[in-house]
């Protein structure tokens, strides 16, 4: 049950109901106080008419000789022609003489002061058997006479009421009517909502077409834009887990079919040189598969981060010392000249230390790797034009002109290869770059070599 009520309490229709009829009935309640409030001024205006009326009728009655209005009250009680109604106005009367002096007086009738000296003439509330009463006196023109008509206050009230409650009634009993048609109504306006989920719900998890907005309101546009892009990322991000997984069996293949020969000759082999030699190319092809397998785990981590957690604050010069001196003893291997030349001062930018280690580390064994014997390396660490520049420079044979633009893409090395590698060192390095908000440039150089370049265009160094 009190699932059923928290269900009910989220819904949007179940919210709109209830809040367009808290509404519906507050507005209801405020006009049954006001036609009351105005039913109760009229009731006043008119019986304090009547009442003026009646005076008048009562005062034309008099004359010098009062005995006949002895029998006045039981004349007018035992009239015939219509029958008594409960809203008939009853007014309590009293004549008198100048001096006080009660000609005639109904049983209810108040019995204050009416003497000329006591009682001003006109409208007055006053308080007859612990009740208040709305009370006029007229009198003659000779002011021989006067006359006291008086009503009761909750006679009035109650007649004012009953005229409320016969305007408002209507409505009250119309207000459930109301209510289901509200009910209705929401249902009915927020079908496009509902045509909307079902259209998600029976989409199957191959279908990233863009949801229609023709029939949505436009209110739901924003949603509905929004899944459209979350579809479009959807999209794209199994695309590419799609087309990473096909890469990645493709590439792999190759290196367990060689690792697979070399073990199959080292078994068949009887020369124990040959056998070694075998051998040494199955932990030579392991090696690159482990590699392989490392760069691939590294890339599936990084695709799907859209922004990096807790960027922390880095020197870029840091970065490129600890990286070159890592990588000192694979460039004294080939007799290779491995330089860094740092800036000044220091360079801050914010990201992760780790990520924008090993990009730096790949792009400086990438110039090894592709750099001949007793060639040269060089790290430039840099801030142009307040720019942050981490550049790698070799004098290898460089890349030729028409595959630069492919240099970055997945698993692409080039036609003339000759060092070992997956082609996904690039890539890796485009994806760290774009998470620390930089660019990564490939160019060849003039005279010969190649260049790899990180640029943080004005990039807003953190406080230290």
């Amino acid at each position: 049950m009190s699932g059923c009520f928290a269900q009910r309490a989220n819904s949007l229709r179940w919210r709109l109901l209830c809040w367009v009829t808290l509404a519906t009935v507050l507005i209801w309640g405020i006009a049954a106080a006001l036609s009351y409030h105005q039913a109760r001024r009229e009731v006043q205006e008119l019986m304090d008419g009547q009442m003026a009326k009646t005076a008048r009728l009562l005062l034309a009655q008099v004359h010098d000789d009062a005995h006949h209005l002895d029998d006045l009250p039981a004349n007018m009680a035992s009239l015939r022609g219509t029958k008594v109604r409960r809203s008939e106005l009853i007014l309590e009367f009293r004549i008198a003489r100048a001096n006080g002096e009660v000609l005639v007086s109904t049983e209810q009738a108040p019995s204050s002061p009416i003497a000329a000296n006591g009682n001003a003439l006109g409208y007055a509330n006053i308080e007859h058997k612990g009740r208040p009463w709305r009370s006029l006196i007229l009198e003659t023109a000779n002011g021989s006479y006067r006359v006291q008509v008086a009503h009761s206050f909750h006679s009035r009230d109650k007649e004012a009421l009953e005229i409320a409650v016969k305007t408002v009634l209507p409505l009250a009993l119309l207000l459930p009517l109301l209510i289901v048609t509200l009910y209705f109504s929401i249902r009915r306006g927020l079908k496009p909502l509902d045509d909307l989920a079902n259209d998600v719900a029976t989409r199957s998890p191959e279908n990233m077409t863009p949801l229609s907005a023709n029939k949505t309101p436009s209110e739901a546009r924003p949603l509905v834009g929004a899944l459209n892009q979350l579809l479009g990322r959807l999209a794209g991000a199994l695309d590419n887990e799609r087309r990473f997984t096909a890469d990645a069996a493709h590439e792999l293949r190759t290196p367990l079919a060689a690792l697979k020969v070399q073990a199959q000759v080292a078994m068949a082999s009887l020369d124990p040189e040959a056998s070694r030699h075998a051998l040494m190319q199955v932990l030579a092809g392991a090696d690159r598969s482990t590699r392989l397998v490392e760069q691939l785990l590294r890339l599936a981590r990084l695709d799907p981060v859209h922004q990096l957690p807790d960027p922390q604050p880095i020197n870029l010069i840091d970065v490129a010392a600890t990286a070159v001196r890592e990588l000192s003893s694979n460039a004294a291997t080939k007799a290779q000249t491995l330089r860094l030349l740092p800036s000044e001062s220091p360079i801050i930018i914010a990201g992760d230390i780790d990520l924008l280690s090993a990009a730096v580390r790949n792009l400086i064994d990438n110039a090894l790797r592709y750099t001949p014997t007793a060639g040269r390396v060089t790290v430039t660490v840099d801030c142009p034009h307040g720019e942050a520049i981490i550049e790698i420079n070799d004098n290898g044979p460089g890349v030729p002109p028409e595959e630069l633009a492919h240099l970055v893409e997945r698993f692409y090395r080039g036609r003339d290869v000759s060092a070992e590698g997956s082609g996904l060192g690039l890539a890796i390095v485009r994806r760290i770059a774009e998470l620390h908000g930089a660019r990564l440039e490939v160019a060849n150089l003039e005279g010969g070599g190649f260049s790899a370049r990180l640029r943080w265009c004005s990039p807003q160094p953190p406080a230290l």
